[in-house]
Protein backbone atom coordinates (compact mmCIF):
# COMPACT_ATOMS: atom_id res chain seq x y z
CA UNK A 1 0.00 0.00 0.00
CA UNK A 2 1.47 3.31 -0.62
CA UNK A 3 0.13 6.58 -0.58
CA UNK A 4 1.26 9.98 -2.43
CA UNK A 5 0.85 13.26 -0.99
CA UNK A 6 1.31 17.14 -2.13
CA UNK A 7 0.28 19.36 0.65
CA UNK A 8 0.93 23.17 -0.96
CA UNK A 9 1.21 26.29 1.16
CA UNK A 10 3.73 27.95 3.72
CA UNK A 11 5.68 24.69 5.00
CA UNK A 12 5.22 24.66 9.05
CA UNK A 13 7.12 23.11 11.80
CA UNK A 14 6.29 21.27 14.93
CA UNK A 15 6.35 24.15 17.78
CA UNK A 16 7.55 23.75 20.73
CA UNK A 17 4.55 22.85 23.52
CA UNK A 18 3.62 25.71 25.57
CA UNK A 19 2.17 25.66 29.11
CA UNK A 20 -0.87 28.40 30.21
CA UNK A 21 0.80 29.35 33.76
CA UNK A 22 -2.83 30.10 34.86
CA UNK A 23 -3.50 26.26 34.89
CA UNK A 24 -0.27 24.50 34.26
CA UNK A 25 -1.91 22.65 31.41
CA UNK A 26 0.61 22.06 28.27
CA UNK A 27 -0.56 22.83 24.61
CA UNK A 28 0.31 22.18 21.13
CA UNK A 29 -0.03 26.11 19.58
CA UNK A 30 -2.70 26.95 16.85
CA UNK A 31 -0.03 27.55 13.82
CA UNK A 32 1.31 23.66 14.88
CA UNK A 33 -2.39 22.36 14.98
CA UNK A 34 -3.66 24.55 11.79
CA UNK A 35 -0.60 22.91 9.67
CA UNK A 36 -1.33 19.45 11.33
CA UNK A 37 -5.36 19.89 10.63
CA UNK A 38 -4.31 21.07 6.62
CA UNK A 39 -2.28 18.27 6.09
CA UNK A 40 -4.75 15.53 7.55
CA UNK A 41 -7.87 17.01 5.12
CA UNK A 42 -5.76 16.78 2.18
CA UNK A 43 -4.70 13.29 3.37
CA UNK A 44 -8.06 12.33 3.45
CA UNK A 45 -9.56 14.64 0.54
CA UNK A 46 -7.26 12.44 -1.57
CA UNK A 47 -7.62 9.15 -0.11
CA UNK A 48 -11.10 9.67 1.23
CA UNK A 49 -11.75 5.55 1.73
CA UNK A 50 -7.83 5.04 3.14
CA UNK A 51 -7.01 1.56 5.14
CA UNK A 52 -4.58 2.48 7.93
CA UNK A 53 -1.66 0.64 7.39
CA UNK A 54 -0.99 -1.73 10.31
CA UNK A 55 2.50 -3.28 9.86
CA UNK A 56 6.07 -1.60 9.61
CA UNK A 57 6.30 2.10 7.26
CA UNK A 58 8.50 3.75 5.79
CA UNK A 59 7.60 7.90 4.61
CA UNK A 60 9.74 9.95 2.44
CA UNK A 61 9.52 13.65 2.44
CA UNK A 62 10.44 16.58 0.38
CA UNK A 63 9.93 19.68 1.43
CA UNK A 64 9.45 22.63 -1.27
CA UNK A 65 10.83 25.98 -0.33
CA UNK A 66 9.81 28.89 -2.56
CA UNK A 67 12.88 30.88 -4.10
CA UNK A 68 12.85 34.26 -2.27
CA UNK A 69 12.25 36.87 -5.24
CA UNK A 70 15.68 38.68 -5.02
CA UNK A 71 17.37 35.38 -5.77
CA UNK A 72 19.66 36.33 -9.25
CA UNK A 73 18.43 34.65 -12.40
CA UNK A 74 21.66 32.48 -11.97
CA UNK A 75 21.20 31.42 -8.60
CA UNK A 76 17.35 30.78 -9.34
CA UNK A 77 18.46 27.98 -11.94
CA UNK A 78 21.21 26.66 -9.68
CA UNK A 79 17.92 26.33 -6.59
CA UNK A 80 15.89 24.53 -9.34
CA UNK A 81 18.76 21.96 -10.33
CA UNK A 82 19.39 21.26 -6.64
CA UNK A 83 22.60 22.71 -6.46
CA UNK A 84 21.44 25.62 -4.11
CA UNK A 85 19.29 24.03 -0.73
CA UNK A 86 17.73 25.84 1.84
CA UNK A 87 19.32 26.10 5.15
CA UNK A 88 16.57 28.57 6.30
CA UNK A 89 13.68 27.53 8.63
CA UNK A 90 11.87 25.34 9.65
CA UNK A 91 14.23 22.62 10.53
CA UNK A 92 14.49 19.72 9.02
CA UNK A 93 13.35 17.43 11.79
CA UNK A 94 10.11 20.12 13.00
CA UNK A 95 9.05 19.77 9.50
CA UNK A 96 8.97 15.06 10.30
CA UNK A 97 7.77 15.49 13.47
CA UNK A 98 4.53 17.78 11.79
CA UNK A 99 3.94 15.33 8.93
CA UNK A 100 4.13 12.30 11.89
CA UNK A 101 1.85 13.88 14.11
CA UNK A 102 -0.27 15.22 11.08
CA UNK A 103 -0.59 11.16 9.62
CA UNK A 104 -0.63 9.01 13.19
CA UNK A 105 -3.64 7.41 13.70
CA UNK A 106 -4.83 8.33 10.05
CA UNK A 107 -2.47 6.70 7.01
CA UNK A 108 -0.72 4.50 9.87
CA UNK A 109 -1.75 3.19 13.08
CA UNK A 110 1.08 4.66 15.33
CA UNK A 111 3.83 6.37 14.62
CA UNK A 112 6.11 3.85 16.22
CA UNK A 113 5.56 1.33 12.95
CA UNK A 114 7.72 3.82 11.08
CA UNK A 115 11.15 2.26 10.16
CA UNK A 116 12.40 4.26 7.68
CA UNK A 117 12.05 7.66 7.47
CA UNK A 118 13.83 10.17 4.89
CA UNK A 119 13.41 13.98 5.03
CA UNK A 120 15.20 16.47 2.27
CA UNK A 121 14.54 20.07 1.64
CA UNK A 122 14.95 22.05 -2.08
CA UNK A 123 14.06 25.08 -3.50
CA UNK A 124 11.08 25.39 -6.27
CA UNK A 125 8.69 27.93 -7.32
CA UNK A 126 6.00 26.81 -5.27
CA UNK A 127 6.23 26.06 -1.24
CA UNK A 128 4.56 22.44 -1.12
CA UNK A 129 5.48 19.40 0.66
CA UNK A 130 5.49 16.06 -0.80
CA UNK A 131 4.87 12.72 1.77
CA UNK A 132 4.72 9.04 0.27
CA UNK A 133 4.22 6.93 3.10
CA UNK A 134 4.77 2.94 1.77
CA UNK A 135 3.55 -0.21 3.49
CA UNK A 136 6.96 -2.52 3.46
Amino acid sequence: MIYELEVEGKIVGKERPRVNLYEGRVYTPNKTKDYENYIRECFCIKYPNFKQIMDRVSIDIIAYKQIPKSTSKNNVQKMLDDEISPTIKPDIDNIGKVVLDALNKFAFKDDNQVCKFTIQKKYSLIEKIYIKIEEY
